[in-house]
């Protein structure tokens, strides 16, 4: 390990809030959204040569859809598998979405108005209704908790924009039900990246996503949304008072976040964990990284590395764990691997610190708020 790299592991957790006990947090994004329909599309896009990533990034349209019955089956039997020293599993803070994009109804009104659909809906339409049963027992048996990260993972006016203007690529993908791939869009703003900003007005319709979103949340979950995490990162502060106002307490940022302004300005702001900003909220930051589908890496051991530093610093370890590495329904070995790995961490985790304890960002967000 190089001197640099053992700099950066304790100075990612040398400033927020400590913790005398150790506990472990696992925040999995992406739950909900649609992301590649199908093997069938996905060559059908590749061969027009649309940009599926490249990459780490490939791998989320290689692997990630909608989880099915047998997924979420699967991940919650390995997770049963484990307790920590108060009798409590391991849990998923499921970072979710609530709907996706009404395709028929957007292409009957010409591109000229946005329509969505409950992710509910969505799993009907994709025979994945069996899911739904799941989502709930893993609530049931805290197993796995929704939260919100969005109404929709898609930058609705920039995609409707290109819709209008007849781009080939974003059209191709929207008659296969799906927006999760690069194009030239103004200022390289990324579809799966909601809260970008390309014009001041697309301001006015982020906020009324979160407030519809979070409606949408409670209505389909039957609780309100604590915790907040922005797909891929943009989102405009000033957005920060719909969260609050919708009842989010708690906001999971990048350490330097990148503020989108519009016109492809951009602004430094800088985080860290317990930071409370005007509104009474509070920030969560990650500090550790398990993405076992990505090449390239031993992420056992590079997740027991940063859960090392963490715990050294007194930091809850915040672990950031992706939907894609825990679906099997469009390479089942995928779902293999990414179980087998979790088996493997939590096997180490409980093995190296007997005493940590396992909780989800909400029962974090509470701990740091109390002041306990």
């Amino acid at each position: 390990m190089s001197i640099a790299h053992k700099l950066r592991q304790n100075a990612k957790n040398l400033i927020g809030k400590s913790l005398s006990k150790k506990f472990m947090i696992i925040e999995s994004d992406d739950w909900g959204s649609i992301r590649m329909p199908s093997n069938k599309v996905y060559e059908k896009l590749k061969a027009a040569d649309v940009n599926l990533g490249k990459g780490e990034s490939a791998r989320y349209n290689l692997t990630d859809t909608l989880a099915s019955a047998e997924d979420l089956g699967a991940l919650f039997e390995t997770l049963r598998k484990f307790k920590d020293h108060k009798g409590n599993h391991p849990v998923l803070t499921a970072v979710s979405l609530v709907a996706n994009p009404d395709f028929e109804k957007i292409k009957a009104d010409n591109f000229s108005h946005y329509h969505y659909e409950p992710f509910t809906q969505t799993l009907k339409r994709y025979q994945r209704e069996s899911a739904l049963a799941l989502w709930k027992e893993g609530v049931h048996e805290k197993l796995f908790i929704p939260e919100f990260h969005g109404r929709e993972h898609l930058n609705v006016p920039v995609w409707l924009r290109m819709l209008q203007k007849g781009d080939q690529h974003t059209h191709l993908g929207f008659e296969a039900g799906c927006w999760g791939f690069l194009a030239n869009t103004p200022y390289q703003i990324g579809y799966q990246a909601s809260f970008d900003v390309e014009l001041e007005d697309d301001l006015l319709f982020h906020q009324q996503a979160i407030e519809s979103g979070l409606e949408l949340f409670e209505e389909i979950h039957g609780y309100k949304a604590s915790f907040f995490v922005p797909p891929n990162g943009p989102f405009n502060n000033s957005l920060e008072q719909y969260t609050a106002l919708g009842g989010i307490k708690f906001i999971g940022a990048s350490k330097v976040q990148q503020e989108p302004l519009g016109g492809g300005k951009y602004r430094k702001r800088y985080h860290w964990l317990g930071q409370k900003n005007k509104h009474n909220q509070r920030y969560l930051t990650r500090n550790a990284f398990f993405e076992p589908n990505a090449p390239g890496k031993d992420w056992v051991a590079s997740c027991l590395e940063d859960i090392h530093y963490a715990f050294l610093w007194k930091k809850p370890a915040v672990i950031s764990s992706h939907r894609t590495n825990f679906i099997g329904n469009l390479d089942e070995n995928n779902r293999k691997l990414g179980l087998e790995k979790l088996a493997e961490l939590l096997t180490a985790v409980l093995r190296k610190w007997p005493d940590v304890e396992f909780i989800t960002s909400t029962e974090l967000g509470n701990l740091i708020a109390s002041g306990k």
